[in-house]
């Protein structure tokens, strides 16, 4: 079902590997364009291992495996966090069927979610990391994708054969790379240009730079309170460099309103789509 309201635009939060600050930044970006007006729906798609309730100190009654039953209804399992107007849409963990859904299952639970998304400006999804099939079809459906990588090599390495996946057989070739866990704005820009040059000359496309986020020790600290980091330390070096980040999703997001008219907030299709 397509709202013909649809004001939001999909942001998929996603890394080729673990342990780079994904959620958190998933998080705390809802968390600052929440606090700039804007209606946010952030929605836990690590299916399997969910972990933004416990970021948020949350204990749902549902998840998104909910969904998967015929009288479900997305409205149902939406969380309010704080205020009105930031939601969440929590999954499941320790569930392993959620971890591979076939693609009937992956469109039903999309089909309910559209009827709902069109009310929100964002729809933040933080993705599971790697190359799964699941892990590869949200990133697709979502209309922009924000690729988190840190500067160890480890990562750069899982997060081209992220992109190089996404974009040999989804047809994907927009990508935004935030560089997080950085020692220093210099450190995560040359982290972006070495990925970068891997993927002109390998692929054939250009990758977007949309930030690096410093490594801070506030960031931790609000973990362990179980409350965003922009609520706890807003004027930390972290949390000014994802206030920055913030600014540039709203951009993006001004720039694509106009050309995705009434289609849904995300988009069905699988990997044959792409041939």
């Amino acid at each position: 079902m397509t709202d013909k309201r649809n004001n939001a635009i999909s942001f998929s939060i996603v890394s080729g590997k673990g342990g780079v600050g994904k959620t958190n930044l998933a998080l705390n970006l809802g968390y600052a364009l929440h606090k700039a007006g804007h209606p946010v729906m952030l929605m836990d798609c690590d299916l399997g291992l969910a972990n933004l309730d416990v970021l948020l100190g949350l204990t749902p009654d549902k998840s998104l495996q909910d969904l998967l039953t015929d009288d479900a209804k997305a409205k149902d399992i939406v969380v309010p966090i704080e205020e009105s107007n930031f939601d969440f849409l929590p999954s499941a963990s320790g569930v392993p069927e959620l971890i591979d859904l076939d693609e009937d299952l992956q469109g039903l639970i999309f089909d309910k979610l559209n009827s709902i998304i069109g009310g929100y400006d964002f729809l933040l999804m933080d993705i599971g990391a790697g190359i799964s099939k699941t892990v590869l079809r949200f990133a697709a459906m979502s209309q922009e994708r924000v690729v988190v990588i840190t500067p160890e090599p480890t990562s750069l390495t899982d997060g081209y054969a992220l992109i190089k996946v996404l974009h040999s057989e989804y047809g994907v070739d927009t990508f935004n790379v935030v560089v997080n866990q950085a020692a220093s704005q210099s450190e995560g820009r040359k982290g972006f240009q070495r990925l970068n040059a891997a993927c002109e000359r390998f692929l054939g496309i250009t990758l977007n730079y949309a930030g690096t986020v410093r490594s801070d020790p506030a960031v931790a600290a609000a973990v362990v309170r179980q409350v965003p980091l922009l609520k706890y330390a807003p004027s930390s070096d972290a949390g000014r460099d994802i206030l920055s980040l913030a600014i540039k999703l709203r951009r993006m997001r001004d720039n694509l309103l106009p050309h995705v008219g009434n289609q849904g907030v995300l988009q069905n299709f699988s990997s044959n789509d792409a041939e």
